[in-house]
């Protein structure tokens, strides 16, 4: 078929066997298929068909097997798409999201064996395989080492690599596969071409990435590699990634503001665990790997009989952690459904309420209006982050990026995030909006309060805590439920909502909780619930035709 765009065949075999469902794929996988293509029918990007051809074919010649239709399609978008202008790689992040037994490791064997070749081309190109474990970290190099130790490979490739226990280094290249353990402290300083983050699940927080990521971009072609079925760990790297690939596969981000490449195998659905044709959705090698099949039979017999085995089966083959949903404050799908158009031109002059969320001078702090209108509530948002909250904490600074992109955020410097920072915000607004109080908490209030009041504001100090949660969730819970509630573009929002969790009590009441104190920023969600508290003070007055209504002329008795 002759396409318009930018095409492999490595490429049209891949979303043949998906479209025409020959493979089950899940909703991610069609949504990559979707995002891609409108990559690919960019007029400023090109593939480099020599480089792929020679990904595939050069190890090919090495390794006891062949690489699936999947790691094919993957090595386009690792080694041949190229913007045209500057020849860098349009990706350079590469997220392998997919059931235990899929290849993951076989393959990043595969590909850095390539990297390590002359056909690659790059000279000193170093990669490093970092696990939290020194068995996982050598699984990869492992197959390397073995490739080179084969009674048919030895003497061919004996001049070509130096190899020992620790590293295979390229002779002619003078490129190295090293394998790491999570020790941080003793990272320092490395200039690696290529960083492996294996079983990123196991991650509790960054201080491993950014070790082996600050060295990054030194080098040509510079890529990282996250591969890992789904875990235990809630709220650390792994989450963070598979958030920033939603919004990406949900046209929240483009490509200007991320290089990830969301590759995600997941069941859509639990239930479809007790259909067995479904499994490829979470596991893309499984049509071809009659062993592996039966090997899940046998635990999917079992896990029917034990609760425990069923949740490692669950989160480990078919990358559907089984958790009580009922602690989300929305659903995914509710966050992303606040991604409405916000009607600029009806809600001005229209009555508001403030909130203020301002925890540590040194840290985030967020303000917005609620507004009423035509039967949805509107938040309109800001966040202000001081400086050296971004360099003493653990954040996920690819969100905090794409947030000030879009000028939802601003970096503020100095000893300390100002008051009159966010009295300005409040009075440029009040040129557009009518502001009847702005609504905090009591930890800030003897410092922002007489500056809002000063500038003429009203300003209220509101509860908070587990009493005025319960009265509030019913709201929340039915704004979201019925999508009624509207953000606009503003992904930092829906991260501040899906970063809290829902603490059930023992009388029945809820409290909003942060997921981690640190690294999981709430404070634009905190910000909306001291506004909502004063949600009763705020009339709807829908879409009202003015011009009729000065035609009326009320009958004189």
């Amino acid at each position: 078929m002759v396409t318009t765009y930018n095409s492999h065949e490595y490429i049209e075999t891949y979303f043949n066997l998906i479209e025409s469902g020959k493979v089950a794929a899940c909703k991610e996988q069609f949504q990559l298929i979707d995002y891609l293509r409108n990559i690919l029918n960019r007029d400023d990007v090109y593939i480099d068909d020599e480089m792929v051809k020679n990904s595939v074919e050069i190890p090919e010649k090495y390794f006891p097997f062949k690489l699936f239709d999947w790691q094919k399609f993957i090595n386009v978008f690792v080694f041949g798409l190229r913007w045209k202008q500057s020849n860098a790689l349009v990706f350079d992040t590469y997220f392998l999201y997919m059931g235990r037994g899929a290849g993951k490791n076989g393959f990043i064997s595969y590909d850095g064996f390539f990297m390590l070749t002359k056909q690659h081309g790059i000279k000193n190109y170093d990669i490093d395989i970092v696990a939290t474990s020194e068995d996982q970290a050598k699984r990869s190099f492992d197959d390397v080492y073995e490739v080179l130790e084969d009674g048919k490979n030895k003497d061919r490739l004996k001049k070509a690599f130096y190899r020992s226990k620790v590293n295979i280094r390229n002779n002619a290249t003078n490129s190295s596969l090293r394998f790491n353990t999570s020790n941080a402290r003793t990272k320092d300083g490395k200039r690696s071409g290529c960083v492996i983050f294996d079983e990123e699940h196991e991650y509790e927080d960054y201080k491993t990435i950014n070790v082996f990521t600050t060295g990054g971009g030194k080098i040509k072609d510079y890529r990282e590699f996250h591969i890992s079925t789904d875990g235990t760990v809630r709220g650390g790297p792994l989450d963070d990634l598979k958030e920033e690939s939603r919004m990406i596969l949900n046209g929240e981000i483009g490509i200007e503001q991320s290089s990830v490449f969301p590759f995600i195998c997941k069941l859509d659905d639990p239930s479809e665990v007790d259909d067995m044709e479904m499994w490829p959705k979470a596991n893309p090698s499984l049509p071809f790997n009659n062993e592996l099949k039966r090997k899940m039979i046998k635990e999917y017999n079992k896990m029917q009989r034990n609760a425990a085995l069923r949740i490692v089966f669950m989160t480990k083959r078919m990358n559907c952690p089984m958790e009580d949903t009922r602690f989300e404050v929305a659903s995914y799908e509710d966050r992303l459904a606040t991604n409405q158009p916000i009607p600029y031109n009806k809600l001005e002059g229209l009555d508001t309420i403030g909130g203020v969320d301002f925890a540590d001078v040194r840290d985030f702090c967020s303000v917005g209006l609620l507004a009423k209108y035509n039967g949805k509530r509107y938040w309109l948002h800001h966040t202000f982050i001081h400086q050296k909250a971004l360099e003493l904490q653990d954040i996920n600074k690819d969100i905090v990026q794409i947030a000030l992109d879009k000028g939802l955020a601003e970096i503020v410097y100095g000893k300390s995030i100002p008051p009159e920072k966010i009295v300005a915000w409040f009075v440029k607004q009040a040129e557009t909006f009518y502001i009847k109080k702005i609504s905090l908490d009591t930890y800030r209030a003897t410092i922002l309060g007489p500056a809002l009041k000063e500038a003429g504001f009203e300003v209220e100090v509101c509860r908070t805590g587990k009493f005025t949660h319960a009265k509030l969730s019913p709201l929340v819970d039915d704004m979201f439920i019925n999508q009624t509630l509207v953000f606009g573009d503003d992904p930092l929002m829906r991260w501040y909502v899906g970063n809290v969790y829902v603490d059930y009590l023992d009388n029945q009441n809820k409290e909003y909780k942060k997921i981690d104190p640190e690294k999981r920023k709430t404070d634009g969600f905190f910000a909306f619930l001291h506004a909502l508290n004063f949600d009763s003070e705020l009339e709807d007055y829908g879409d009202i035709d003015y011009e009729s209504l000065a035609e009326f002329k009320p009958i004189v008795i």
